[in-house]
């Protein structure tokens, strides 16, 4: 009698286990399925377009009109002198886009004339779009106008915003426009780049996850390494040196100079795990793992930060950075001020900012360099001198 006692209540013990078991699943199943519907429900607008290469050599070209509806074309050959038409989510800002082939830029260039410097546009091509009109590097056509000069982004095009790959296709458009003008366009490696193209996409807006879950894909392989923009992306730098300014995302520590790294080797080293997750960068190497880490170029905030956890660089390790580069400064983004700030008597400058806030409260949102001076400009032009 005892042992059946027994037998009835490990059954019941373990009926109950398997009913709870199966309610956490059924659960899970339901957030998991609400998740997917949410995706669904999500209001498209106006995106892309997205050029992906088949295996079979085919090119398919996905992109949303107006109305959120999705055209999905599949082309044996894409025809001569294909072109693209690109407008922001609301329809507004229309230009159209030749594809070109891409290539790694160089590391460093001479000085021009002028440079122009912004970052992390963050999706918000209506903001890019003012601050380049304001300041005649584009004309009312959107074309290139700053002739043999250079324009230089630095990073962070992903993520917040709604017009993320009608910015990247403005850029990539006004590189080969401004190269046959004589000038040059350089977009370098944020954070967000890696992030998102690794799968983090804590901060990418809903309309770009429903649409890859619309087409049953994960919306990292839109810019995947057999799309166009993600064979652009693959080819970019992290680091580059314009005349005596050395240009980075984040920043350069300690750490990095210890490693006696040259620009081409960082360079080609980011762009070898681009496309890799977390696990695969850190699995790579150690130098990849360090590169895209919280200490690597593309993360570092101890140049515009003095707090301890993010181990400011101290003066004389500074001058150890920029004599092993040649540099008389160094021009990050990634952190947000203000406005256009300086740091370690000018030699740090850091052109990051909430460019929608700005904007609208007409502070600084890029930088000119005009031969040996240095300005910040606004939406309507130069705005102060910095030094």
């Amino acid at each position: 009698m005892k042992n059946k006692t027994c037998f009835i209540d490990s059954f019941l013990v373990a009926f109950t286990l398997m009913f709870i078991c199966s309610g956490l699943s059924a659960g899970t199943l339901d957030l998991d399925g609400k998740k997917r519907d949410k995706e669904k429900k999500e209001k498209l607008s106006a995106d892309g377009p997205y050029v992906i290469y088949e295996p079979d050599g085919k090119a398919r070209i996905v992109s949303v009109d107006v109305k959120g509806r999705i055209k999905d074309t599949t082309y044996v050959a894409l025809p001569e002198d294909f072109t693209l038409h690109v407008v922001d989510h609301k329809g507004r800002f229309p230009f159209d886009v030749k594809l070109h082939p891409v290539k790694r830029p160089g590391w460093k260039y001479r000085q021009p004339d002028k440079v122009f410097v912004m970052s992390d546009p963050h999706g918000k091509l209506d903001c890019v779009i003012s601050l380049l009109r304001g300041n005649n590097i584009i004309d009312k056509k959107y074309r290139w106008s700053f002739g043999k000069n250079h324009l230089v982004v630095i990073g962070d095009i992903f993520d917040r915003g709604k017009d993320v790959p009608q910015i990247f296709w403005l850029f990539y458009k006004l590189e080969k426009e401004a190269t046959e003008a004589g000038g040059h366009v350089s977009f370098l490696l944020g954070n967000h780049e890696p992030m998102v193209l690794a799968g983090d996409l804590r901060y990418t807006e809903g309309k770009y996850k429903a649409l890859a879950e619309r087409l049953y894909m994960g919306y990292p392989q839109l810019f995947g390494p057999d799309t166009e923009l993600g064979r652009w992306l693959g080819t970019r730098n992290t680091m580059q040196a314009i005349g005596s300014d050395l240009y980075v995302h984040a920043g350069l520590g300690k750490d990095f100079y210890d490693r006696n790294l040259s620009i081409p080797t960082v360079n080609e080293e980011m762009s070898r795990a681009l496309f890799m997750n977390k696990k695969e960068r850190k699995a790579l190497s150690p130098l990849t793992a360090f590169l895209y880490g919280s200490n690597g170029p593309i993360w570092y905030r101890g140049l515009v930060r003095t707090d301890e956890k993010y181990h400011p660089l101290a003066q004389d390790s500074l001058q150890l950075i920029m004599k092993r580069y040649d540099a008389k400064h160094i021009i990050v983004g990634h952190t947000i001020f203000k406005d256009i700030s300086t740091f370690y008597d000018g030699r740090v400058v850091g052109v990051n900012v909430d460019n929608e806030e700005n904007r609208k409260k007409k502070r600084g949102r890029a930088m000119l360099i005009d031969r040996n001076a240095y300005f910040v400009v606004g939406d309507k032009g130069r705005m102060r001198k910095l030094f």
